[in-house]
């Protein structure tokens, strides 16, 4: 089960034989779990796609130099519901202070109207329609267009899953690690039942096609 925040297995018995079994740990054979899912997905392409068209990675100008912009504003913005966080006075004074000094100041007074209109919500819609493009197609247009912010910028499946291997990599493992600890071998499991729209990601498709095969999914 590919959720918002974590992603969830069980392996279990099913069918008339399985519930004759009274004792519940004859019919769950294992479960497992990882704190990662879509929402780490959107996160990564928030990093990588989105905040260095509004200023990640971009230079401000210090007292006889210039030096990077700081990344912690960008952090609130790779989860839609923290960009509210810098609304407080310290921040958006501090925000202002990056885009006078900044050496792209567009970019920083977009993030500023980004915070001060709450249009977490609505990026996150945009950065999700653009996730579920590459799950269709080896490429993508993220697009945000509202009043006063105006990005877009092309993704290709290929980066988006090279951005989240680390991300795989644990899915991967507490897979294996699961059908380790209860005993059961990958070919002895009839049918892997899958939700959540993640699934549908297809390098995520590709960690269970590659131990149960494609016609045991559902």
């Amino acid at each position: 089960e590919f959720g918002g925040g974590t992603t969830d297995f069980t392996i279990i018995r099913v069918g008339p034989d399985a519930r004759k079994k009274k004792n519940a740990q004859e019919r769950i054979l294992a479960n497992a779990g990882v704190g990662i899912a879509g929402d780490n997905f959107d996160a990564k392409l928030v990093r990588h796609l989105v905040a260095p068209l509004l200023g990640r990675g971009s230079e401000w100008r210090l007292i006889d130099k210039t030096g990077p912009i700081p990344n912690w504003p960008f952090a609130k913005l790779e989860r839609w519901h923290h960009l509210s966080f810098l609304k407080s006075h310290e921040n958006m004074e501090a925000l202002r202070s990056l885009r006078t000094r900044a050496l792209e100041p567009e970019k920083l007074e977009m993030f500023l109207l980004l915070v001060t209109e709450d249009l977490g919500f609505q990026l996150h819609s945009a950065v999700q329609q653009a996730k579920y493009e590459l799950s269709n197609q080896p490429d993508a247009v993220f697009s945000f267009q509202v009043p006063g912010i105006h990005i877009s910028q092309r993704v290709t499946r290929a980066e988006f899953e090279e951005w989240i291997s680390e991300d795989l990599h644990t899915i991967a493992n507490c897979v294996d690690q699961m059908l380790e600890s209860s005993g059961v071998a990958a070919a002895k499991i009839d049918r892997v039942f899958l939700t959540g729209g993640s699934f549908f990601v297809p390098a995520v498709l590709c960690i269970f096609e590659q131990r149960f095969g494609r016609d045991k999914l559902v």
